[in-house]
This record gives structure tokens, C-alpha cells and sequence, in this order.
């Protein structure tokens, strides 16, 4: 057994109102973690963004600068999670989650590119518990439940 480990610090969660004004104010890039045919769908349409999928990030993280605030983000915000904790264990300092994903970001009416389809993102019956799709959830998709945000972070969306 290896007692070798690293120690990583919280990855921060971010809201989508304060990705979009670190997006728009601070040169922050917003990372997409999502598969190809997902973004071809329906996507965040901000400037100052890459789609990197979650499975090709061990062998893309050369493409990452690490002089900017990286926010990882996918539909629900479990993927970019694991793509932000990825990153920090690699030595990335400045990253960051949109909490909710896609999925919230475009429920505060933020610029979207695509057609959100009804079992992600527009209200479809996945998203309840009750429905929820067994490899969705596996998978980290939208479909998977995210805990409640903190009352403090619930204050800037």
C-alpha cells in the first residue's frame, strides 16, 4: 500500500452570476467538460471559453494556461467538479466549479447557443429524483442531483 497522498484545498463554487462577471471582468476562462455532441446542442456562448471533454483532460491539460483563472463547468456541475479537483491535483492554483452548470446558467437567462433538449436543462422529468436515469447519474450528468447551495452563495444568483 502506497501512504503516499496529497492534500487538496475546496475547489470554490461558483454561481453562475459571479462566473459571468469573472468571465466579463477578470479574463477568466470557462472550461466546458462536456462530450462534442452535447456542446454542438446546446452551449454556453461567452467569448473567452475551450471544450475540453472530461475524457480527454489528462491528455489535453497542456492546452490549460495556468496563469488565468480556469471555471470548469458541464451540464450539471459534477463532471466539472472532478475536472476541477483533476486540475488542482495536477498543480492548477486558480480553478473554480460553476455550480449547477449549464443547467443554472441558462436558467438565469445568460447567453446560450443551441436548443436545450427536455431531458437536460429545460425542465425535462429526468432532473427530479423521483425519474432520475440510473447512467445519467453515473455518469455525472445534468440529471444528477446537486445538493442545495450554501445560504451565502444562494445570495448572488
Amino acid at each position: 500500500m502506497n501512504d503516499t497522498y496529497k492534500e487538496l484545498s475546496e475547489v470554490p463554487q461558483f454561481c453562475p452570476t459571479l462566473t459571468r462577471r469573472k468571465l466579463e471582468e477578470e479574463n477568466a476562462l470557462l472550461v466546458d467538460v462536456r462530450e462534442p455532441d452535447e456542446v454542438a446542442a446546446f452551449a454556453f456562448d461567452v467569448p473567452s471559453q475551450m471544450q475540453i471533454p472530461l475524457s480527454a483532460l489528462p491528455q489535453r491539460l497542456h492546452e490549460l494556461p495556468r496563469d488565468r483563472l480556469l471555471i470548469l463547468a458541464c451540464a450539471g456541475g459534477q463532471r466539472s467538479l472532478k475536472a476541477a479537483y483533476f486540475l488542482s491535483y495536477h498543480g492548477f492554483s486558480q480553478v473554480a466549479n460553476l455550480d449547477g452548470g449549464l443547467e443554472k446558467w441558462a436558467r438565469k437567462d445568460f447567453p446560450v447557443r443551441g436548443q436545450a433538449t427536455a431531458s437536460c436543462c429545460a425542465g425535462g422529468e429526468c432532473c427530479a429524483p423521483s425519474t432520475q436515469d440510473a447512467s445519467a447519474a453515473a455518469s455525472g450528468g445534468c440529471c444528477t442531483p446537486a445538493a442545495e447551495p450554501a445560504a451565502a452563495s444562494q445570495s448572488c444568483c
